[in-house]
C-alpha cells in the first residue's frame, strides 16, 4: 500500500469514528441509528434521513467484548496502582471503580456499536446492497 492509499484509508477510518461518536447512519452520516433514550441500545428499523435498512445490521457481542478488554486493561491496573500507593479500603475501591466502570461502559457502548456497524457497512457495501446478509 503506497502513501496516498494509507492516507485515504486513515481519513476514511477517522470519518467512521466521527460518525460513530455521534451514532449516525453509516450510509448518509446524518440520521440517528438508535431510538432516543440514554439506556436504549436498540437500533431503529430504517434511517430517517436516507431510508437505509438498519434492521439488517448486527453488531452482536463485539462492542461488549471490546469494552470488556479495554476497560479491564484500563481500570484493573489503575485500581492496583491506587491500592499499592494509597491503601484505600475495599468499600472505596468498589464505589470508585464500580461507578467509573459503569459510567464508561454506558457512555461508550452506543458509539462502539455504531462503529462496528459502520465498519460492517464499509467493508460489505456491495454485498449489502445486492445480497443482504441473512437475519438470524
Amino acid at each position: 500500500m503506497n502513501a496516498p492509499d494509507k492516507q485515504t484509508n486513515n481519513n476514511a477510518i477517522l470519518s467512521l469514528l466521527k460518525m460513530a461518536l455521534f451514532c449516525k447512519c453509516p450510509k448518509c452520516h446524518e440520521g440517528k441509528i438508535f431510538h432516543s433514550g440514554f439506556f436504549t441500545f436498540e437500533l431503529k428499523e430504517k434511517c430517517e434521513t436516507c431510508g437505509f435498512d438498519l434492521s439488517r445490521s448486527d453488531s452482536a457481542d463485539g462492542p461488549a467484548v471490546f469494552l470488556i478488554f479495554f476497560l479491564g486493561f484500563l481500570l484493573v491496573p489503575l485500581a492496583l496502582i491506587v491500592e499499592v500507593k494509597f491503601g484505600w479500603p475495599v468499600w472505596l475501591h468498589v464505589l470508585i471503580w464500580g461507578t467509573l466502570g459503569l459510567i464508561l461502559t454506558l457512555g461508550s457502548l452506543k458509539p462502539i456499536k455504531a462503529f462496528v456497524i459502520a465498519l460492517q457497512y464499509k467493508y460489505r457495501k456491495s454485498d449489502w446492497d445486492d445480497n443482504p446478509p441473512p437475519r438470524v
